[in-house]
């Protein structure tokens, strides 16, 4: 029983994620609501036959997702378009059928949180025990969703929401769209830098539509990092948008797109490498180029890549570290934040270099 309520307990929508789904009320019509229904269902299909499940918990699990997407289906097309422009209930129930583009999500997770080994669905007697204390800190947790709410209202601007939606056309977060956008002269720049025997990181609050959007949800300043191979910031790269230059991606960066804001920084630390594992970190960035990269965009809200080259920027650091062998904390790449490698430093592997204020 106490497992069941934990397990609802335990639901949160992270990162971008409220913000996708506002996008879906406000913008989607029916056709891209079923687009994402199919999307999402087959997307849970596979990952159920990918992993380690028994197999009658797949069998299950297809079944559920098979269900659940045909209620999603039936529920957007006879219930919900046929009231717009009709009655104002059209309104909430396109809510209802927002919301339930998480089904497949929440059952995914109530079988994890149970081992992977058992699979079944809440009794109406577990989902309906709720003891006071519970409802207590859901009240406290709501009192602090809506201080966090108010905080917020001047970074979730209609300007920046519009930035965002009109940037989106431009991702992909099933196909590599950027290719060779690193040239010669950069892996130049960057081999010359061999006998300076570390790595930099800089950490950023940059200021932009992004970076400001997602500091609303993580709770943080600092909502971007990138790596560099000299402390000059002179072969700074990351994965970001391309700032409208390049496909969102694996790119290159200036100390420009840094500033677009006032008031924004950037903390440079270094870390301790060998030659041999900075020669690797600049192979695997050239392979990568050449192979070709995408801004994992739904990733930051399912912590999952489609391919290898789909990442986002602090899940692209951490796993250039990793590969070469000088993470020097231990997270699934696709968990990992632009904070975690200041906040999870515990044995001091990095220095502070200095702060750069624009």
């Amino acid at each position: 029983m106490n497992d069941v309520i934990n397990y609802f307990q335990s639901i949160r929508i992270r990162g971008l994620g409220w913000l996708l789904l506002a996008s879906l009320y406000l913008f989607a019509n029916q056709p891209i609501l079923i687009i994402v229904y199919i999307y999402l269902a087959t997307v849970m299909v596979l990952r159920t036959w990918l992993a380690q499940f028994p197999r009658p918990a797949k069998i299950g699990l297809t079944v559920i997702y098979g269900l659940l997407l045909v209620i999603q289906l039936v529920f957007i097309s006879a219930v919900v378009f046929p009231l717009r422009g009709q009655s104002l209930i059209y309104f909430p129930a396109k809510l209802i059928g927002v919301l339930i583009v998480l089904f497949p999500l929440w059952v995914e997770r109530f079988v994890t949180t149970n081992n992977q080994t058992v699979f079944y669905l809440p009794t109406v007697e577990e989902t309906a025990t709720v003891s006071f204390d519970e409802l207590r800190q859901s009240a406290d947790k709501l009192s602090a969703l809506m201080d966090n709410a108010a905080a917020a209202k001047d970074k979730v601007s209609v300007d920046h929401v519009k930035t965002i939606l009109e940037d989106l056309p431009r991702h992909s977060s099933v196909h590599y769209i950027n290719h060779g956008t690193l040239t010669d002269a950069y892996f130049d720049a960057a081999t010359a830098t061999l006998t300076d025997s570390k790595l930099y990181l800089a950490v950023s609050n940059t200021g932009s539509a992004a970076s400001e959007m997602i500091s609303v949800f993580t709770r943080k300043q600092f909502n971007h990092v990138s790596l560099a191979f000299d402390r000059d910031l002179e072969t700074i790269i990351s994965y970001n948008g391309g700032d409208n230059v390049y496909p969102p991606g694996m790119n290159a960066e200036t100390l420009e797109f840094f500033h677009q804001k006032t008031g924004a920084s950037v903390l440079v630390y270094s870390l301790p490498v060998t030659t041999a594992q900075k020669t690797f970190v600049i192979d695997k960035i050239a392979e990568i180029n050449r192979e070709g990269s995408a801004y994992n965009m739904l990733g930051l809200v399912s912590k999952h890549s489609a391919k290898p080259n789909i990442m986002f920027c602090s899940q692209f650091v951490y796993k250039m570290l990793k590969l070469a062998g000088v993470a020097y904390f231990d997270m699934k790449d696709g968990a990992v934040r632009p904070t975690d490698f200041i906040e999870q430093d515990y044995y001091k592997k990095l220095k502070f270099e200095y702060e750069l204020k624009f």
